[in-house]
């Protein structure tokens, strides 16, 4: 389970292995400390896939 943190965050997993994954969160101090570190990835990857040195740097 460990190594779905990653993921889990990405909105990857299929409706079975992310409810899965958020009862093994219930009881892993682990995977929810990591899952903290990671919460704002999603969002950084978006700002940066809209900035506009990304666009400078496609063409």
């Amino acid at each position: 389970m460990h190594e779905e943190v990653a993921a889990y965050v990405l909105g990857v997993l299929d409706e079975q292995d992310h409810e899965a994954f958020e009862r093994h969160l219930d009881t892993c101090a682990d995977c929810r400390a990591r899952l903290k570190e990671l919460a704002e990835v999603p969002e950084a990857l978006d700002e940066l896939k809209h900035s506009p040195q990304a666009s400078e740097d496609s063409r």
